[in-house]
Order: structure tokens, then C-alpha cells, then sequence
């Protein structure tokens, strides 16, 4: 087997037993893989390590990760997204099964904003979870909702898993595109968890909510519009690269050229949390030991994202040395496999490693040789990107492993292994599926 597959088989090996077999943390497994990469250069193992953590030093898209982290953390501390929550509570508690399609439409916003499956499942379950059990939901019924919803947190831009893929795919597609195409995605997902939950409603007898825990839209508008300004920050900057106004500023305004090199992945989070910044306001510290305590909470994040990232980045620039698209390229000719039946493998692969690992990890591990598989195959580059984020997009539903679920069953009071076969028949088989008709160009998608 070409030298290269083999250093990324040794790769994903290392990443799994060190992080579910020894129960250490992702920063160390993935230090560790990208250790014992270099150890496949032989000789030249030192020269390969040092080049590829200088070139992790200087990648963009480990800074924009960063970035986003803190966007997700300040977002969370100026209680925004609470306010969020009682917007939507306003809006559709009224609804049979409320609670549940408050979750639903809470995960996305918070999803968008969070990239992450896990935190996303924490942060808008804590208020919809225990009111879902109190107003008619079983616990395990709520928790597999709650778990399900949670993948959201990956399967919206901007996450940590759109930042790789785009890292990976170079130049073959821009920011904008994957952007759009993933928020389509992305809508795909939304319209499939609205439908179960109505489904559950009805097979499970869901009655209405008391109108005594309804707040009048008035007043959660009143206390909590300004939370809504956060979503400025990514609107605007995708307003003036993509669409009609980015054509009007490019060709009849001074800005000309200057348009494309506008970085989406810089801007998104820099404007968020300025936006931010005013919309929470009323609960920024008035004194130099509160902005340290502020800013001292999302130094666990960055070192988690921040390690995990750089190591990751690292072990993909050794591997692109050592050669893996021109190895990927040989077996792939040698293997009389069609896009059709690509899509599915890449599906499985992807969804398989999903179930131990977090989205961003699966990614690191087997995102590259997945998009130079089906683009190899003739895949559009775009089409493979988004179809990989959707199956990534599984982790939240992916038992037994997943941290999604664990929550979601500790907001509720239900058992972790009641929701497992409910999670894989509702969520990771038709996500799966969106994720096959995507790739197959079958489900349209911005920008191809």
C-alpha cells in the first residue's frame, strides 16, 4: 500500500484508541497522530514535522477557528442567545409540541453560531428539555429530539468542520460557495427535524402548552430584539461578496477588485462579535478583574479547538508531502468505482468514524482522502464538500459515543441507550441519505 495511506491509516488508528480507548483528550491523540505521521518521511521525519507545524503556524484557517471559538463563547456569556430562545418561545409556543420546534429552530440558530454539536445540544436544551418532559413529552422521546437536534451545531456555517474542509479543498472552491451551499444543506436538515417532530407530536399525543409559560411577543421582542443584530455579522458580509450587490460594488464602485479578497471566514466573526458586543452590552464588565474573568473562560476553548486544529492542520500538510492525492489517485484508477457508489462509501466511512469521534475530528481524520476520493471520481468539488458536511453532521446523532446524547438524556432523565435505535431510524439514516443526494447532485444546492 502506497506510503502515504499508510501514514493516514496510522493517523485515524492513533487518534481513535488514544481518544476512545484511553479516554484522553483530542488535543493529545491528535499530537500524537501527527507524531507518528512523520515517522512514515523515515529519515526526513524531522524535516517533515517542523515544515508542517511552520505551515500550521501560518495557516488562516486555524486563526478564523479561533475566532469563531470566542464568537460561540461571548455569545453565550452576554446571555444572547436566552433571548433568542424566548423570541421563538413567543413565536411558537403556542404549537402543539412547542417546546420541540422551539429546540429545533434554537439548535439552528445556536448551531450557526456555535459550530459545535455538543454545546449546541447543552445550551438550547437546558431551557427546552425539562419543559418538553413537563408538557407531555416522554424522556426519552424529548432526549432523542434534543440529541438529534444537536447535529445542527456542524451541519450550519460557520463551523470548525466548514473551516477544514475548506482548508483541504485549496483552491478549487471559494468560502462564499461552501458558505451558501452548506446553509442550504443545512435548511434541508431543518425541514426533515420539523417534520419529525410533528410526527412525533401526533403519534405521541403531544397537548398544547399552558398559556400561563407563554410570554407575549411584545415583550421578548422588547427585552431581546437587539440580540437579534448578532446575525448582521453574517449577513453583511455575505451581502457585498455574494449575489447582486457584491456584482454592483465589483464593477461600478472604487472597490473593484478589492471585492474577492474579502475573507468571509475573518469577517463573519469579527462583525458577530462586535455586534455583540452592542447587543450585550448591559452585561459587559465595568472593571479590569471582570474582562480578565471574561476572557479567562474562553482560554479552555481555545486550548481545545486551538490544539486540536493546529496538530490537525499539521498532520494534513505531512501528508499532502508524503504524497496522499497522487496515492488516492492510483487506487482510485485501479478500482472500477463510479461517483454513484463513491458517494455511499465516503457516506459510510464518514459516518462510521462519526460515531466515536466529534465532527471536527472525523474530519481531520479522513476529511482529505474523502473529498480527493470524490472529486477523483468526478464529484464537483463544491457538491463533495457539502455532501462530507452533512455526513460528518451525524455526530450528534451517533451512538454510543456521542456527547449528545449524554446531555440530552441528563437534561431530561432518560436512559442514553433508550435513544439509540430512535436516533439512527429518525436522524443519522435520512441525514445520511440528504447527504447521498446532495453528492449525487440530486438535491440543488447555491453555487454549482
Amino acid at each position: 500500500m502506497p506510503i502515504a495511506l499508510l501514514a493516514l491509516a496510522a493517523f485515524i488508528a492513533v487518534i481513535i484508541v488514544w481518544n476512545v480507548v484511553f479516554k484522553r483528550n483530542m488535543g493529545e491523540a491528535m499530537l500524537l497522530g501527527l507524531v507518528v505521521t512523520a515517522l512514515f518521511a523515515g529519515t526526513q521525519a524531522p524535516e517533515y514535522l517542523l515544515g508542517g507545524l511552520t505551515d500550521a503556524l501560518t495557516h488562516d484557517v486555524l486563526f478564523a477557528a479561533l475566532a469563531f471559538v470566542f464568537m460561540a463563547y461571548l455569545i453565550d456569556a452576554m446571555g444572547l442567545i436566552q433571548k433568542i430562545l424566548a423570541i421563538l418561545n413567543s413565536a411558537f409556543g403556542r404549537i402543539r409540541g412547542g417546546p420541540a420546534f422551539i429546540d429545533t429552530a434554537g439548535s439552528a440558530v445556536f448551531g450557526s453560531l456555535s459550530g459545535s454539536n455538543s454545546a449546541n445540544t447543552a445550551s438550547s436544551g437546558s431551557f427546552t428539555g425539562p419543559w418538553m418532559v413537563r408538557t407531555g413529552w416522554t424522556p426519552t422521546r424529548a432526549a432523542t429530539v434534543l440529541a438529534g437536534n444537536g447535529g445542527m451545531g456542524a451541519a450550519l456555517p460557520p463551523s470548525a468542520s466548514m473551516v477544514i474542509m475548506i482548508g483541504f479543498a485549496g483552491g478549487m472552491v471559494t468560502t462564499g460557495q461552501v458558505y451558501l451551499g452548506l446553509l442550504v444543506a443545512g435548511l434541508y436538515q431543518i425541514l426533515l427535524r420539523i417534520g419529525l417532530v410533528t410526527y412525533f407530536v401526533r403519534r405521541d399525543g403531544v397537548p398544547k402548552m399552558d398559556e400561563h409559560d407563554l410570554v407575549p411577543m411584545r415583550t421578548s421582542l422588547r427585552q431581546g430584539a437587539g440580540a437579534l443584530t448578532i446575525f448582521l455579522g453574517a449577513l453583511i458580509p455575505i451581502a457585498v461578496t455574494v449575489g447582486p450587490l457584491a456584482t454592483y460594488l465589483a464593477e461600478s464602485t472604487p472597490l473593484g477588485d478589492a471585492v474577492d479578497d474579502i475573507s468571509l471566514l475573518t469577517w463573519i466573526p469579527i462583525l458577530i462579535i462586535g455586534f455583540s458586543l452592542i447587543a450585550g452590552r448591559d452585561r459587559l464588565p465595568r472593571t479590569v478583574s471582570g474582562w480578565s474573568r471574561l476572557l479567562d473562560g474562553a482560554l479552555p476553548k481555545f486550548a481545545t479547538i486551538g490544539a486540536l486544529l493546529f496538530f490537525a492542520i499539521a498532520a494534513s500538510e505531512i501528508l499532502g508531502r508524503l504524497g496522499l492525492a497522487e496515492d488516492v489517485n492510483v487506487i482510485l484508477e485501479s478500482l472500477p468505482v463510479g461517483s454513484t457508489v463513491m458517494v455511499v462509501v465516503v457516506g459510510l466511512v464518514i459516518t462510521l468514524v462519526a460515531g466515536p469521534l466529534s465532527s471536527t475530528a472525523t474530519l481531520t481524520a479522513v476529511g482529505q482522502i474523502s473529498f480527493l476520493a470524490l472529486v477523483g471520481v468526478g464529484v464537483d468539488p463544491l457538491l463533495a464538500i457539502i455532501a462530507i458536511l452533512v455526513f460528518a453532521s451525524t455526530e450528534g446523532a451517533s451512538p454510543p459515543a456521542s456527547g449528545s446524547i449524554f446531555v440530552a438524556a441528563g437534561l431530561t432523565g432518560a436512559r442514553p441507550e433508550s435513544t439509540f435505535l430512535p436516533l439512527i431510524v429518525y436522524y443519522m439514516i435520512p441525514i445520511f441519505l440528504i447527504g447521498c443526494l446532495i453528492g449525487w447532485g440530486v438535491l440543488p444546492i447555491l453555487g454549482v
